[in-house]
């Protein structure tokens, strides 16, 4: 290589640097100052909305939604600074989220499905719910799924696509339940006699809500039996200890009283 070429290289090197320089020092600039200033923002709308209170998946979740559009946006500013054209960019971006996008449509609905769930809240956390064949408490509410705890203490995984499109049961949501308990005796009773006993049980539970007031309605004249339904309302916390006390405590009480609890009897034939 000639003195003249080197020269000439030289030159041009110097140049580029001389345009360039400004441009690459102020992307940096932009860059660092960016993801400074999306670091702040992002903090200071989380503690906006924790402090009024707003139900804390949905703060998580719009902060680092925030966080990473501000992030993009700082991307396409520096890069758009160092003289690249933005709209064959954002042109190959939205070619490559549509590639995405069918790739991952079951993913897009669960995210969907995550964002009504944040929204409308047919549930929150420590919630009891019945949804997709499963019970239990919630105890995290993600972007694709939403974490379950069984009463046999096993972790299910819903999918927020499927939970936002079924049907849900809240078993949480309004503080009371019901307990729904079937009692059956003998044809023999005293209707009268049997349903102040069953009321007295109910009363001398601290757990059974006095308002609303309990009920007690013959439901159904079996085969062998009279059937009661017996429904005292309790906290919803309190639902199965309700619901096994009121069990022992009327046969206790029906033993002490003398009423009896038909059971099938077996009765067996002599042959001659």
């Amino acid at each position: 290589m000639t003195s003249e070429k080197i020269q000439e290289y030289s030159i041009i090197l110097k140049n580029i640097i001389i345009e360039y320089s400004p441009k690459v020092i102020t992307a940096i600039i932009i860059l660092f100052v960016g993801l400074w200033f999306t670091s702040i923002a992002t903090k200071t709308l989380k503690r906006i909305l924790i402090k009024r209170e707003v139900d804390i998946t949905l703060s998580n979740f719009i902060g680092n939604f925030i966080f990473w559009t501000l992030r993009i946006l700082v991307f396409i500013t520096v890069i758009s600074n160092l003289g690249v054209p933005t709209s064959s960019f954002v042109a190959i971006l939205g070619a490559a989220g549509l590639a995405v996008g069918l790739a991952l449509q079951g993913s897009l609905s669960n995210f969907a499905g995550g964002i009504l769930i944040i929204l409308f809240k047919p549930f929150k956390l420590d919630d009891v719910i019945e949804a997709q064949g499963e019970i239990g408490s919630v105890k995290e509410i993600q972007i694709f799924n939403t974490k379950l705890l069984t009463g046999n203490n096993q972790t299910v995984y819903i999918p927020n696509g499927a939970l936002s499109n079924g049907v849900i049961k809240n078993y949480t949501q309004e503080g009371i339940r019901r307990v729904d308990l079937m009692i059956g005796v003998d044809y023999n009773s005293d209707l009268k006699q049997v349903k102040d006993v069953i009321l007295e049980v109910l009363n001398n539970n601290p757990l059974v809500l006095k308002e609303p007031a309990p009920s007690i309605l013959v439901w159904e004249l079996a085969d062998s039996s009279i059937n009661l339904a017996v429904r005292p309302w309790t906290n919803s916390e309190n639902y199965f200890a309700v619901h096994s006390e009121t069990l022992e405590n009327c046969k206790t009480a029906f033993d002490a009283v003398g009423i009896e609890i038909p059971y099938p009897h077996q009765v067996e034939i002599q042959k001659k």
